[in-house]
């Protein structure tokens, strides 16, 4: 995750949403908390005897080995009691179980992870789970991923696997249980090892958060139960061919292994349909004898599709996908099913002329706009919690989301393709996953068994992700490249899968021997910079495509912050900048929030208590996070050294931070959040740090004409100093700017301080745009020498302490709901209700329940709004109904300089 030249600092001791949120698609929301399984013994889960049912394991019971005395064999077998075993769900990590059967306190707050005992986890823990079969004459398969690190396996007391082929997180294993199980309760348990992220190839944490005591051991994916008659399915798939640029048409070839699973010689009916398009074709095969069998345009006409349905990101697009449905028939009857559903999209992602990866979708250029995605620490999936996060990329104009390892289970995937969220999944760094080639990083050198499980791994997520049209490429190395052999091994396994999609050798600016140069740079920043440094043409600044980066520390609101920590780390938060944070980071790098706080001081002044340290630190992120995109957007037309591509490091968290992140835990949302959400709007106004040029982005498809741009700068008591209105404006689509007005270098007057509001309106006088900043007469400088690998030092600091003198002024707020559904819209309208002529800065307006507690997540059309005398706004914020928990709904409004009310929503 970090440049190589930096990682020597960081392993020693010394330095180192897409239209309305629907109504629920799991249990609960899970900001906080899991749907926990039942007490007791876990659901049995009964199998069909469907020729090609695939039935997950419902449940699970865990223990530790260290509790249990008998045999595995024993362990293994229906019928075993499980009295003080704990239950765990479908996919969980040990601890991820434990903390849902209430062993433990909130992991979340204070320090309560540093309790939890690691030696308990440094042990082999049992999961047992029970299934019924009622037809035996089925043939009968365990199928997974996801075991961390390794496993032996038993069914109904017999071995069928040893942990030294169940290995590696990513591996895929299919076990052939036919002859051991029987009519009624058949049992299959995992005995799992412990994780070691420098030993294994796993997952591992790095410097994102505290890591987990049991390090994720577990089982993480499903288990599946799969039936079939003689002959199988596997491996079903469809590739695709989009004609470039017109879309008039695309070629599909459907592929899948025929597997003869008995010792006779049969022949299978190999039938299906995709598109609207049916085939079939006999395949003869001899006992034990697998074929790929091929269904391409040269002899099923019906795959050449004109007028394809083709899928896009959001925002640039629909995203339709397809279905393609197998069967294998033996003697007319059913003997195994397949199903896959699709998309057709083309990406390609040569260098540019200045050697960066430029991505093209469907022959169209792609500014990639991303933040880097963290799973919940303990790997518990929850697919609401999941679609949640999801949405709210929409909802920021984000485009793509970053995987540094963690790839998340199927249905991750899915959401993506349904709401067109890109992904650029890819391994991590540093730890095992870089052992051979990352002298820096922490893991181990490779053995000759790690080349297998590697090319394993590389193999079983190209098969899972290639189907998925919002998979944009697939990244085989992170701060280091893979050498020759592991790249072999890795393109090999690429390519006997059929991917398509473009493969990057490292997410830093390493090469690899065949893939050549990377295109990417991780030049940083993660730690604090001023704005003005995003739009400098060097280091993280807006040129290229940058994988990683953003200005470190995010803290949340203070409804989170009284959540995650007790009153005396509150304290120390504000008071102290030198202090070791938990919360941060357990890197001693980034385990104090010093750079950050020192800045904040020196740019608005040192804060008198905890809700005015807050206060500046939304301000703060906000104008950050703001300037970040809007310096990457600006720059992506550029002729010269353009930018190609961000990944704020990160979306989220996994867990309470206080840095990385663009929503937090439990999905509220601060300055860094609606920084990046105006930043990213459709069609945009923006200031430039760099020249004073205001800007006019076109992120729609089609150009835009007749636009007006007004710019006005006032002092922070609302006194104009400058104004000036351009007419007939225009600019193009798909990304392009224009520089319709740039500001004087000066203006009257003592103010050190000012403040520029932006208006954007179009031919028929709306407003579609607006866009306030907080500047300084003297401008942050950086000392560009004394660059680290983390961020540029500032040497003098910008002065906006004038915005602490602005008069307190009242904003007045109504709002109504509606509700439909399983959806409620709450419609609030803020208006600024003071004389005088002091305008309310970054306004910002929660939904609450009656309790006064945030109503979360929640989608705001705009959010944090700046008001002059006389001006209103009108919001509007769309959420579940069932998240008021019964409650009535109401509106909390506050801002820089508006004392905090709150009113009713009904």
């Amino acid at each position: 995750m970090f440049p190589r030249r930096a990682l020597a600092r960081r392993y020693t001791a010394t330095a180192l949403v897409l239209g309305l949120l629907s109504t629920p698609t799991s249990a609960a929301w899970a900001g906080d908390r899991h749907p926990a399984p039942s007490r007791g013994r876990p659901a049995v889960t009964r199998v069909p005897s469907t020729a090609g049912s695939s039935t997950p394991l419902a449940g699970y019971g865990v223990q530790s080995t260290a509790k249990v005395g008998d045999s595995a064999s024993a362990v293994s077998s229906p019928g075993y009691p499980m009295a003080g075993w704990h239950p765990a769900g479908p996919h969980s990590t040990v601890l991820g179980a434990l903390l849902d059967d209430g062993v433990y306190a909130d992991p979340f707050h204070s320090t309560n992870l540093k309790e939890i005992a690691r030696s308990d986890f440094q042990v082999p823990w049992w999961y047992r789970s029970d299934f019924t079969v009622e037809d035996t004459a089925r043939r009968t398969f365990l199928d997974f991923s996801g075991v961390v690190s390794a496993a032996d396996v038993y069914v109904n007391g017999r071995q069928v696997a040893s942990a030294q082929d169940v290995t590696g997180a990513y591996t895929h294993h299919e076990l052939d249980i036919t002859s051991l199980v029987r009519s009624g309760t058949n049992t299959v348990a995992f005995r799992v090892r412990p994780n070691d992220p420098d030993k294994d190839l796993t997952m591992g944490w790095l410097d994102w958060l505290q890591p987990p005591p049991d390090r994720n051991m577990g089982i993480v994916r499903d288990v599946l139960v799969r039936r079939s008659g003689p002959v199988a399915l596997r491996d079903a798939h469809v590739t695709g061919r989009l004609a470039v640029p017109s879309l008039a048409t695309a070629d599909l070839t459907v592929k899948a292994r025929a597997r003869n699973d008995s010792g006779a010689a049969v022949t299978a009916e190999i039938s299906g349909s995709v598109a609207g398009t049916a085939f079939s074709r006999t395949v003869p095969l001899a006992a034990h004898e697998t074929k790929t069998v091929t269904f391409s345009p040269a002899d099923v006409s019906g795959l050449h599709l004109d007028s394809p349905k083709v899928w896009w990101p959001a925002g640039m697009g629909g995203q339709p996908l397809y279905d393609l449905d197998l069967t294998a028939g033996v003697a007319g009857a059913t003997s195994d099913t397949a199903h896959q559903r699709f998309g057709i999209r083309d990406v390609q992602a040569p260098l540019n002329s200045d050697g960066a990866r430029q991505y093209l979708i469907n022959g169209r250029r792609l500014l990639v706009k991303g933040g880097g995605w963290s799973p919940d620490e303990f790997l518990r999936w929850d697919r609401g919690y999941a679609e949640d996060r999801l949405r709210y990329a929409v909802d920021l104009g984000l485009n793509t989301i970053r995987l540094e390892g963690h790839l998340e289970p199927d249905e991750f995937f899915d959401l993506a393709d349904r709401y067109g969220v890109l992904t650029l999944p890819g391994w991590e760094c540093c730890d095992k996953w870089e052992g051979e080639v990352n002298p820096s990083g922490s893991g181990q050198k490779w053995t000759e068994a790690d080349h297998v499980v590697a090319k394993a791994s590389m193999a079983a997520e190209a098969a899972r992700l290639r189907g998925h049209p919002s998979v944009l490429s697939f990244l085989i190395g992170s701060d280091a490249a893979p050498n020759a052999a592991i790249e072999k091994d890795y393109l090999d396994a690429l390519g006997a899968a059929d991917w398509t999609a473009p493969v990057v050798p490292a997410a830093s600016e390493n090469s690899s021997p065949r893939l050549g140069r990377s295109g990417m740079k991780m030049t940083g920043p993660y730690d604090w910079v001023p704005p003005g440094y995003w739009y400098a043409k060097r280091e993280g600044g807006a040129t290229g495509f940058n994988s990683e980066t953003s200005a470190g520390p995010s803290i949340p609101t203070l409804d989170t912050l009284r959540r995650m920590m007790t009153p005396a780390e509150l304290d120390t938060l504000w008071k102290d900048p030198g202090a070791r944070q938990y919360h941060r980071s357990p890197s001693s790098v980034f385990g104090t929030l010093k750079i950050y706080d020192d800045a904040l001081a020196a740019r608005y002044g040192s804060p008198t208590g905890l809700t005015d340290y807050v206060r500046k630190a939304q301000l703060a992120q906000y104008e950050n996070v703001r300037a970040q995109f809007e310096a990457y957007g600006r720059g992506a037309t550029d002729p010269d050294r353009p930018a190609t591509g961000v990944i704020h490091w990160m979306f989220n968290s996994g867990w309470t931070s206080l840095h990385w992140q663009l929503t937090d835990r439990y999905l509220d949302q601060n300055g860094s959040y609606f920084g990046a959400k105006k930043a990213n709007e459709p069609l945009h106004v923006q200031y430039s740090y760099d020249n004073r040029s205001v800007v006019v982005v076109n992120n729609r498809t089609a150009p835009e004409r007749d636009l007006t741009v007004r710019a006005t700068l006032f002092d922070p008591d609302g006194t104009p100093r400058y104004d000036r209105t351009v007419n007939g404006v225009a600019v193009n689509g798909d990304g392009a700017h224009t520089a319709p007005l740039t500001l004087p270098s000066s203006v009257s007057g003592p103010a050190r301080t000012h403040l520029l509001r932006l208006v954007l309106t179009d031919a028929d006088g709306t407003e579609v745009s607006r866009n306030v900043y907080w500047l300084s007469t003297e401008p942050d400088t950086l000392d560009w020498n004394g660059t680290t690998w983390y961020y540029t030092p500032t040497t003098h600091s910008a002065d906006l302490s004038g915005l602490a003198s602005m008069a307190r002024v009242q904003v007045s707020a109504t709002a109504t709901t509606t509700s439909s559904g399983g959806t409620s819209t709450t419609t609030v309208t803020v208006r600024h209700a003071s004389d005088g002529s002091t305008p309310a800065l970054l306004t910002d307006v929660h939904l609450v329940d009656a309790q006064g507690r945030p109503v979360l997540p929640v989608r705001w059309s705009d959010n944090e709004v700046s008001l002059w005398p006389g001006e209103s706004a009108t919001l509007t914020a769309t959420y579940r109904t069932a998240d008021l928990h019964g409650s009535a709904p109401g509106v909390r409004v506050s801002g820089w300089n508006t004392p905090e009310r709150t009113v009713p929503a009904r």
